[in-house]
């Protein structure tokens, strides 16, 4: 026919086509305006239903996609409509303070095995990473073999009411077994969208029998009753937690975990508080000590990094009291030795200079180089030190210099958890064995780390390490352990002198505010380590809880001077060395091996500023000396003094070894050294892996008396050494 010419296509294709695209339009905007009045309806009639109170967990919705994750906050706590719910899938899940979250889509992906089961009641489900857009879940005529994993909750999970900051503290106990990251399971299941999720539904996990046959949803309610029992909620849980006696850490760390997994708002200004102000700061204190010949040891150690702070090229202060500021006040004393290290923070070429010290560093070359200098302040008064790379000083990199006549006087506030190393029980001698009672007391404390740092200790008796036992071979030593009401955590003790299961600690696992007791028969004579034994054992040891027990030989030891009681540990805070203020623990650094602090008796200076040694010359000195660790073998060593007698290993029947510079000793291991004293000075004290002076690891002994110039002819300098 004429009308199908190509001329008469070429005219009415195009109309008759753009008529059908209207049609189909409309067509598809009624059917999804219909939907979705179905949708809001149903929703409303779920929400108003009687059976919207209940509290059984929410069913996952059928045949429907996930809600976008773009969506209002109060349109994604809905639940999901279904075309064709059964009586049971109508009933939702009402927890306390906020409504949950749309399901997730369950995971076709096969899992990786899950570890070893930990016996631990905290168990509690992770957010899910899926995002909301994926694939619809499966139709409810699908069979489900396991439960669709909770999704994680929204961020009104963090209105749960509490003290965060307060409850932060609390979780600390926690960090040894949990995370707080989605899918990082520990020697517990993460913890990361705990409130309002169904208890034993954790991936990559495998939980007790207990815990997954417990039907439980963790509201705000009942993770509170947990909490103060956990063998009440969940009989037969094996896990080492005791539960929380009281109702604020209860409630505070319920907050936290709730605030922990709420998306964080992107704050500009947040980012903006962090950067380093370009004004000029008021005065620091010197925070040194006056100078003395202290062998090996800085009296004031700086590090500056170069950056951009107010529009201007700056040095900006790392650590301390001069950590974030921008050309920072240094201070000194008359004579001191300073040490100062310089980072190049943003790559370009910089120095720094001291003019009236005639102190100058070298340049450093690229982003993350840096170069350390050592000087002496000159005579009191007020000086500069700057970058004389041309320009930068103009730019703004000048600072101020103050040397003091005399330091500002300290007062130490921190409770000083540090052992003295002259603390400790007098030789024992020749007598007949008899029955020994040992009285130890495990307390967690917030303690002196540094100046203005501190730390949550746990702790044998309020001190790091734990009191010095003495016995003779063939006592029998009777234990008494009691766990301080305040504890969060069992503790427990394993004592290296003991045979028989845990050295003890299979017998004496206590629970806060109980007391156990056992004996056992020091059956070799030497110096051992003890330690608590609790999992996560490596915390327990990092934290403080280590000590040492002398099983004197049947005739004693030689008598001697001077007796000290010295003991290496690491500490693992998130914060690194020298940030001031309270400072957390770090699983992650623990197991990775990475401790921001090295100690000497539990803290920095706790035997060069607090409690150092003193004899006098002709002197002679003992250490008993052990690493509590729990990762680090020392090379321990005394600048300026050989060793006359090793008892190596910490044996007291085997010869000792004459004329020893440097012992190495194992975690866990102990040895004994003499020597006798010749020249007045003092002594450093120090584990010759020397970086780790850098991180607090040094002591000190004072010999006074006459000088031996027979022996030792020169002139000592304050702060110098080989």
């Amino acid at each position: 026919m004429a009308f199908f010419t190509h001329s008469n296509l070429k005219n009415w294709l195009p109309g008759t086509l753009g008529v059908i695209a209207v049609f189909a339009l409309l067509a598809i905007a009624g059917i999804s305006h219909n939907r979705a009045s179905t949708a809001t309806t149903q929703v409303a009639a779920s929400t108003s239903s009687p059976a919207a109170q209940d509290n059984a967990p929410a069913k996952p919705a059928a045949n429907t996609p996930a809600t976008p994750q773009a969506a209002p906050a109060k349109t994604a706590a809905a639940p999901v409509a279904k075309p064709a719910a059964s009586h049971e899938d109508s009933h939702t899940a009402a927890t306390p303070k906020a409504a949950p979250a749309a399901q997730a889509p369950a995971s076709t992906t096969a899992t990786a095995n899950p570890p070893a089961a930990h016996d631990h009641a905290m168990a509690m489900t992770p957010a899910k990473t899926a995002p909301a857009k994926t694939a619809p879940t499966p139709p409810a005529k699908v069979a489900q073999a396991n439960p669709v994993p909770s999704a994680a909750p929204t961020a009104s999970a963090a209105n749960v009411e509490g003290d965060v900051v307060h409850g932060r503290e609390v979780y600390k106990k926690c960090q040894a077994c949990h995370s707080t990251q989605p899918g990082r399971n520990g020697l517990g299941p993460t913890l990361a969208g705990i409130v309002g999720s169904k208890a034993g539904d954790v991936p990559n996990y495998s939980f007790s029998a207990a815990m997954k046959q417990s039907g439980i949803t963790w509201t705000p309610e009942k993770l509170d009753a947990y909490l103060a029992d956990p063998q009440k909620v969940v009989p037969g849980n094996k896990m080492p937690f005791p539960g929380l006696k009281t109702e604020a850490d209860r409630t505070d760390v319920i907050a936290f975990l709730a605030k922990a997994n709420a998306a964080p708002a992107a704050s500009g200004a947040n980012e903006a508080a962090k950067a380093p102000s370009a004004a000029t700061p008021a005065p620091e204190p010197a925070a040194q000590a006056p100078a003395t010949a202290h062998t090996y040891v800085s009296d004031a150690k700086y590090t500056l990094r170069s950056g951009i702070a107010g529009g201007k090229m700056v040095f900006i202060g790392v650590g301390g009291t001069i950590d974030g500021k921008a050309n920072p006040i240094l201070t000194a004393v008359e004579g001191q030795v300073v040490q100062l290290t310089l980072i190049n923070g943003e790559g370009a070429e910089h120095n720094i200079v001291f003019p009236d010290q005639d102190a100058r560093s070298p340049r450093v070359l690229g982003k993350g180089a840096s170069t350390t200098i050592v000087f002496r302040a000159g005579k009191a008064g007020d000086y500069l030190y700057y970058c004389d790379v041309p320009g930068h000083r103009l730019a703004g990199m000048e600072g101020q210099f103050l040397v003091t006549n005399t330091a500002t006087p300290q007062t130490t506030v921190e409770a000083d958890i540090s052992r003295d190393p002259a603390d400790m029980p007098p030789p024992i001698g020749k007598r007949d064995p008899k029955t020994v009672r040992v009285d130890l007391f495990t307390v967690e404390m917030e303690g002196r780390l540094a100046e203005g740092t501190t730390f949550g200790y746990w702790t044998f008796n309020g001190k790091v390490p734990g009191p010095m036992v003495r016995v003779r071979v063939g006592d029998t030593v009777d234990v008494h352990l009691k766990n301080s009401a305040d504890s969060n955590m069992i503790h427990s003790v394993d004592f290296h002198a003991a045979t028989g299961p845990g050295g003890g600690a299979a017998a004496l696992q206590v629970d806060p505010g109980d007391e156990k007791s056992m004996t056992f028969k020091a059956l070799k004579p030497g110096l051992y380590v003890y330690h608590c034994a609790t999992p996560m054992v490596a915390e327990h040891i990092a934290n403080g809880m280590y000590g040492m027990i002398l099983v004197e030989p049947e005739e004693g030891l030689p008598k001697v001077d001077h007796e000290f009681y010295v003991m290496q540990g690491e500490i693992y805070t998130e914060a690194p060395y020298g940030q001031h203020g309270s400072q957390e623990f770090s699983v992650e650094k623990l197991l990775a091996e990475r401790p921001e602090y090295f100690v000497f008796n539990g803290s920095v200076g706790a035997i060069s500023k607090l409690h150092p040694m003193h004899a006098k010359v002709g002197d002679t000195v003992r250490m008993y000396f052990g690493v509590g660790g729990p990762n680090f073998t020392s090379s321990f060593h005394v600048i300026g003094e050989i060793f006359d007698k090793v008892y190596n290993l910490g044996t007291v029947t085997s010869p000792p070894l004459h004329d020893v510079q440097t012992v190495s000793v194992a975690p866990g291991g102990a040895t004994i050294t003499e020597f006798k004293l010749d020249v007045p000075g003092n002594y450093t004290v120090v584990d010759h892996a020397l970086a780790r002076m850098e991180r607090g690891l040094v002591g000190q002994l004072i010999v006074e008396g006459e000088p031996n110039p027979d022996i030792y002819n020169g002139k000592v300098m304050p702060g110098m050494g080989h």
